[in-house]
């Protein structure tokens, strides 16, 4: 029993050291180095004055087939009290219905298991303009369209992870 929660303490650690290595490394090949504690300026890396509303996707929206992972990485870090917005098309004769569900714990997310999931956006929520979920807590939050009994989420890539930081932390 003991070897089964060291499994999932070691796994939530690194969930945590990958989400913070591919945030503190997304700007390294454009020579940006100032979030490495080195802060020559007054500029620094992400730094942000206030909660920020961001579109889940950017342009593309929530869909299948974009890697939302990808895009986490690329667009973090998030910050408490941040908004993503989910926006996508109502279900219609061309348009396949989407959702978004959050998985309580690494491993439902990792395997796309919806049954311990909770809706969050319905199939016609992100219509207009979306639909907005407010990051509340310092908690890794998993995101994955539940569609097609999880088949969105585990072959259209149309999952993600975000863990947002306190204002003012800086890695």
């Amino acid at each position: 029993m003991g070897s089964h929660y060291f499994a999932k303490a070691l796994a939530m650690v690194l969930i945590a050291s990958m989400l913070a290595v591919g945030s503190a490394n997304k700007d390294w090949e454009y020579g940006n180095y100032t979030g490495w504690g080195f802060n020559h300026g007054s500029y620094h890396l992400n730094e942000t004055k206030g909660p920020n509303k961001i579109t889940v996707g950017g342009s593309e929206n929530w869909h299948y087939g974009f890697n939302y992972k990808q895009w986490a990485l690329q667009n973090g870090p998030f910050y408490i009290k941040d908004t993503l917005v989910f926006k996508y098309d109502p279900p219609n004769d061309t348009t396949r219905p989407h959702s978004v569900y959050l998985f309580q714990n690494p491993w439902s997310f990792m395997n796309c298991d919806l049954s311990q999931a909770r809706m969050v956006g319905n199939q016609t929520q992100g219509g207009g303009e979306g639909f907005e979920f407010v990051l509340k807590k310092w908690k890794p939050y998993y995101f994955a369209c539940g569609e097609h009994d999880g088949h969105h989420c585990n072959e259209g890539l149309m999952r993600f992870i975000v863990f947002p930081m306190y204002r003012g932390w800086h890695y």
